[in-house]
């Protein structure tokens, strides 16, 4: 059963091109995060060493720990001697040295801290490789289908690969799903304190996202270098109610993959605009029920729907197409899938969701299925005509003597 449902948007505003000929970094992509949708890229699908942008994910399944109540913010994490002796950036943590989950977190977002990272993924999964698995499981999920993870930090490594499509991909999962991630990213400076045999003492952090201090709205996100990998950034800006995530590969040096991230992001807020679609809550459709106690169930999104739009001044004709379900049969349960809508916008798919049910509808009972009978027979024989609802209820009353 599929129905459409048209209405018109209006957009204005001068585009500003930007050509791939701008950028020197080896892939590009930008991306509007609540949609997914890619607004621009250059080999994006190119699978090329991540560096510490990596660390995104370890990020990521932090966080889910913490959300399925596997750990908590407050506990103790020991430092292994693995974790302490990974090099590169760090933040110089002993053997056996403990640490807070909060505080590690604090160093892997704001200083991009290698032993952090393994410490905490061993603390999650009980050694490095187990977290690496979640890692690639992880990925799977997000359909990060050019990515392969060998360890937790970055470090280069054969085999450890990921695309700049596929870290908008986990960049978006991460900023969307834990939004508060912002307060710690957005961090300049901050401390630990180192506490060991030989006492206390206090370590400075300092973030390596400069794009911090000039870019309006930034919220994030990871930084990352290795000679192989060079010089990489997932940044990520919000203005208005547009977030945007730009991500450089590749970069030729430090500066110029912040001048380039920058340049996506500028391309993306003076050129698109976010539109909201079916929201939540809203009342999309009512679905026909079998054998319930009662004939329809309204029906929502799953999660509420968005796309992006040109500002470019041309009207732009949007329409949503339902897919109902057939056959629904009660029981039907509240939050069970009824169908699903397919945004489009000048007949190009924007956004797909799920329809599920707003309410329960339990199974008729024989006092709700002989009306429900005699309309299918009605119905059945090309009869319109309405079921004798009066007459049936009396016989439903002589049946209950």
């Amino acid at each position: 059963m599929k129905r459409i449902i048209s209405m018109i948007l209006l957009a204005s505003m001068l585009c500003i091109p930007i050509s791939a000929e701008e950028f020197t970094c080896r892939s590009y992509v930008l991306m509007e995060a609540s949609s997914g949708q890619v607004l621009k890229e250059n080999n994006m699908n190119e699978s090329i060493p991540p560096a510490s942008i990596t660390k995104i994910m370890t990020l990521l399944l932090i966080h889910d720990a913490i959300a399925d109540g596997k750990i908590k913010w407050e506990e103790q994490v020991t430092v292994s001697e693995h974790a302490a002796n990974m090099g590169g950036s760090q933040v110089f943590m002993e053997v056996g040295e403990q640490q807070t989950v909060r505080d590690l977190v604090k160093c892997i977002a704001i200083a991009s801290a290698n032993d952090g990272a393994v410490a905490m993924a061993e603390f999650i999964a009980g050694s490095e490789p187990q977290f690496v698995e979640l890692m690639n499981k992880k990925a799977k999920e997000l359909g990060m289908n050019d990515t392969v993870f060998v360890n937790a930090c970055g470090l280069n490594v054969e085999g450890h690969v990921s695309s700049a499509y596929d870290v908008a991909l986990m960049s978006r999962e991460l900023l969307t799903k834990y939004p508060d991630i912002t307060q710690t990213l957005t961090i300049w400076m901050d401390t630990i304190i180192h506490r060991t045999r030989r006492g206390e003492s206090e370590f400075g952090l300092t973030n390596t996202n400069k794009m911090l201090k000039w870019y309006p709205g930034i919220t994030g996100m990871k930084t990352g270098y290795t000679p192989e990998a060079k010089h990489c950034v997932s940044a990520t800006a919000k203005r208005d109610d547009m977030e945007l995530i730009a991500v450089i590969l590749g970069g030729a040096d430090s500066k110029e993959r912040f001048r380039e991230a920058g340049a996506l992001l500028d391309y993306g807020f003076a050129n698109f605009a976010v539109k909201t679609g079916p929201q939540v809550g809203e009342v999309i459709a009512q679905v026909p029920v079998e054998k319930g106690a009662e004939d329809m169930v309204d029906a929502t999104v799953e999660t509420s729907l968005s796309f992006v739009v040109d500002k470019n001044g041309q009207e732009q004709n949007y329409e949503y197409q339902l897919d109902l379900k057939d056959n629904l049969v009660a029981p039907v349960y509240k939050g069970q899938e009824v169908g699903a809508v397919l945004c489009i916008l000048d007949g190009k798919e924007v956004g797909t969701g799920k329809l599920v049910a707003m309410n329960d509808v339990e199974k008729a009972g024989l006092k709700n299925m002989i009306p429900y009978t005699i309309r299918k027979f009605f119905s059945l024989n090309g009869n319109d005509t309405k079921a004798p609802v009066g007459d049936v209820l009396e016989l439903e009353t002589e049946e209950n003597k």
